[in-house]
């Protein structure tokens, strides 16, 4: 569990590379400040300054790796130690694939990706609504909390909308259903649950996850109706609304692209191959 000291060094390095290289990093803030173990974290300091961090963001079998080095402090082997004592702890705990996350634009971050022999996976936009006269209507479908009677519909939306193991689905669910800062909807037409979505809000943004809707309820309008909705009740209380999509999504692309959303970053995935 990182202390508030080393999260406060952690946000300040964020900042000094996202300026210098002209990119937003993922950080996954919401996981950071709610660790419950120390080996997910790896700190290099020279003279009480951090000078080069790196995140494991474990998502059941699969974990994800962010990570980033101060601008004057590069190619200096600092951060490839760091990133092989990374490798060592993600290869103990067993994890079945390990994700390494860059932001598209990151030319540094790739040439070191590109040394590490990492295989390109994907690429995830972040996406952002830019305000517009949006047409609402909240007929036709019902939002309601979670409630645990949910776990098993959530669980198999998550393996048919996003692809995820029944192992990966089953963390996930465990992650976000006790997450303080979430709020989880279900998604029903004439009360029955066909679908879900999600809201965390962090520093005026309202970001929207695991949006889903069962297959045999597709193409009918209802997601968009239901984004629609949501979006409105977003704005309305001062929160600019932002998502997550896989470019490999194109349905969904399509939908948020046609709701006022835009393309503000993207980041890329490589699959780390285990020595």
């Amino acid at each position: 569990m990182l202390t508030r000291e080393q999260l406060y060094d952690v946000e300040k390095l964020q900042k000094e590379v996202e300026v210098f290289d002209k990119i937003e990093l993922k950080l996954n803030w919401d996981l950071l400040r709610d660790r419950e173990a120390d080996h997910f974290d790896f700190l290099h300091y020279e003279n009480n300054e951090l000078i080069a961090f790196i995140g494991l963001y474990p998502f059941g079998s699969t974990v994800e790796v962010t990570g980033m080095v101060k601008p004057r402090e590069r190619r200096k082997g600092q951060f490839t130690k760091l990133f092989k004592k990374a490798m060592k702890s993600a290869n103990k705990i067993g994890y079945k694939k390990i994700l390494l996350n860059a932001p598209s634009t990151a030319r540094e971050a790739k040439d070191f990706l590109k040394k590490q022999k990492a295989g390109y996976s994907f690429t995830e936009h972040q996406m952002r609504w830019e305000p517009r006269p949006l047409t609402v209507s909240s007929s036709g479908f019902n939002l309601r909390p979670t409630e645990r009677k949910d776990a098993d519909l959530r669980i198999q939306l998550d393996m048919l909308a996003f692809d995820l193991s029944e192992e990966d689905a089953l963390a996930n669910e465990s992650n976000i259903i006790n997450d303080p800062d979430t709020d989880l909807f279900m998604i029903e037409v004439n009360h029955k649950a066909i679908g879900k979505i999600q809201i965390y809000i962090e520093d005026n943004e309202a970001w929207i996850y695991g949006f889903s809707i069962l297959p045999e309820f597709q193409g009918q309008g209802i997601g968009s109706k239901v984004l629609r909705y949501l979006v409105q009740e977003q704005s309305k209380k001062g929160y600019s609304v932002h998502l997550e999509v896989e470019t490999t999504n194109t349905n969904a692309l399509g939908l948020y692209k046609a709701v006022g959303f835009t393309i503000s970053h993207a980041q890329d995935y490589y699959i780390y191959k285990k020595a």
